[in-house]
């Protein structure tokens, strides 16, 4: 299957920036035009049919159409659906401002113009709106206060013969600063009944911009994103069951994650929106038919809504199936799998872990496993590990590709602990099913501040034991970020570039102390992946990706230690 259809883009793009220039010119000439003299005999004409209120309010309405239009633009250029209804019903309403306050027929064909031209470009215009936020309201926030002085500051410079005093450019400023700061007109005397209305104008223009920007800025608290149903979730759930082969398959689960399915409704891609990326956490699960089909797809719902489509760590299969969709990949490290039916602690191999077993054991450590469902008391005293290491990181808990203490999830997870000889617990762990793989995989490691040396691969050597007993072949020790990433001359520079990050950032995080670590236990690797659109929305998406992972705390990723 060939990547998502992208017929004639340099024009399309043309095209989209022919409207954003277009709208934008509409938008000034609206304000200009509202604070601008009419033609003195189209004036007498329409004196004759309409009294004064309906052709001053044509004024009024052209100006706030000139704002909403300004605020459009960007809208427009990356193709919102809404904005292109909104633009397509208030051009109706600048043309008909501009007939009723002064016969200008001029503006008013620019206005039809481009009402014609966005009835015949409707079918380009079919991204989603954006979820709500604090930053949009910002922007909409200032764009009103910007237009309101320029709409009571041309108004004074141009009309200058409606009021006792005429005004330069700075005097004009000071007058529509000191109106749009007080309720008072600070000594404005208008001559003319357009002067009074002119004044008053400058309130009902100031009002409905600030409202419509404050609404802007509460939105994002009254509106919320809606999660996934009920029924989406046991959909998804019983797909993962039947198709799941990995370990993220089960953190695909979490209510962090929305859904995609596939044309066919056999697979599901889990992913998170942030911003302008759409990141996925891992292939695609399903049927290995379906695979291309639902990456395809997954494309073009992203498009629809104005989103760039990420998968982070993918496995190396399906790499020819997004390479031929038009995506790039990036290795990102490798997840270390120890094989339990070799793993073993005799040897000079084994010598320092067995050391570390006998000694803790001899001092009366012991490990314990939990089944779920968890006790409200265990529960408890892991929220006590959790909180003094969360403390230690001098972090907060991380998403996305891993769990996060969270009772309802840890309450249905078996959980292993090590208990000092006093009984309290130093450590824990939960672990995750791979489904389909005959594999097991961690999840959550924490332990408290002082431990006894060697605790923690007393706990991961207990693991593997355990889980040999139960019958499992392999034993997922999870991601190891950067390892292996940009070692080879003919690595991609990019790769390179995580190399040196790997290299340089032991400050905020011990990449490589991890890495030895799980190199330990004497795994093998398997390489792990970032798949994204291309180097232009590349930002756009690493910066979904750690919004996604953080929880959009995004201060975290540079404390030391974090």
């Amino acid at each position: 299957m060939s990547a998502t259809p992208k017929p004639n883009l340099p024009q399309r793009a043309i095209g989209l920036w022919i409207v954003t220039v277009w709208i934008a010119a509409v938008g000034i000439t609206n304000l200009l035009s509202a604070v601008t003299p009419g033609v003195s005999e189209r004036m007498e004409w329409l004196r004759a049919i309409f009294p004064f209120e309906v052709s001053a309010g044509g004024n009024l309405f052209a100006a706030l159409s000139g704002f909403f239009l300004l605020s459009l633009a960007t809208n427009l250029l990356r193709r919102k659906r809404l904005a292109w209804w909104l633009a397509v019903f208030l051009l109706g309403i600048s043309l008909s401002s501009h007939l009723v306050k002064g016969l200008d027929y001029e503006e008013g064909l620019l206005s039809l113009g481009l009402f014609v031209l966005l009835l015949q470009m409707r079918h380009q215009f079919t991204a989603q709106s954006d979820r709500p936020s604090i930053a949009q309201g910002v922007r909409v926030l200032i764009g009103a206060l910007l237009f309101t002085l320029a709409y009571g500051t041309a108004g004074f410079f141009l009309l200058g013969q409606e009021f006792s005093t005429r005004f330069n450019l700075w005097q004009a400023i000071g007058q529509t600063l000191a109106m749009f700061f007080t309720l008072a007109q600070a000594g404005l005397e208008p001559t003319t009944r357009f002067g009074r209305f002119f004044a008053t104008s400058i309130y009902l223009v100031g009002a409905s911009t600030l409202s419509y920007a404050l609404w802007m800025l509460w939105r994002p608290v009254i509106l919320r994103g809606i999660p996934a149903t009920d029924e989406e979730r046991q959909r998804v759930k019983a797909i993962v069951q039947r198709y799941g082969r990995s370990s993220l398959a089960h953190l695909t689960l979490l209510s962090d994650k929305s859904y995609y399915f596939s044309p066919s409704g056999e697979s599901v891609i889990a992913y998170v929106p942030k911003g302008r990326g759409a990141v996925a956490l891992g292939d695609p699960i399903g049927p290995e038919t379906d695979v291309t089909p639902a990456i395809a797809g997954f494309v073009r719902f992203c498009h629809r809504n104005d989103w760039h489509p990420a998968f982070y760590q993918t496995h190396p299969d399906y790499l020819d199936q997004y390479h031929r969709l038009g995506f790039k990949s990036v290795k990102i490290g490798e997840e270390a799998i120890v094989d339990l039916q070799r793993f073993t602690l005799q040897g000079k191999a084994g010598r320092n872990l067995r050391n570390a077993v006998n000694r803790l054991t001899k001092l009366g450590h012991h490990v314990d496993f939990h089944t779920p469902p968890l006790t409200d008391a265990l529960l408890n005293e892991l929220r006590s590990v959790s909180d003094e290491w969360l403390k230690m990181q001098q972090g907060s808990e991380k998403r996305f590709s891993l769990g996060w203490f969270d009772e309802v999830y840890l309450r249905e997870c078996e959980v292993a602990v090590v208990r000092t000889p006093t009984g309290q617990i130093s450590a824990f762990a939960n672990v995750i099913p791979e489904y389909q793989l005959n594999e097991i995989t961690i999840d959550l490691m924490r332990r408290r501040s002082i431990v006894e040396h060697g605790t923690m691969e007393f706990l991961f050597i207990s693991l593997f034991q355990h889980f040999k007993e139960q019958g499992y072949d392999r034993f997922n020790l999870g991601l190891s970020a950067l390892a292996g990433v940009g070692e080879n001359p003919f690595s991609p520079k990019l790769e390179k570039a995580l190399r040196y990050l790997y290299e340089h950032l032991t400050r905020f995080y011990n990449f490589r102390g991890l890495h030895e670590f799980k190199e330990k236990f004497h795994p093998y690797w398997e390489p792990r992946y970032f798949i994204y659109p291309g180097v232009t929305a590349l930002p756009e998406v690493v910066v979904a990706l750690i919004r996604a992972d953080s929880g959009d705390r995004l201060l975290d990723y540079f404390r030391p230690g974090a």
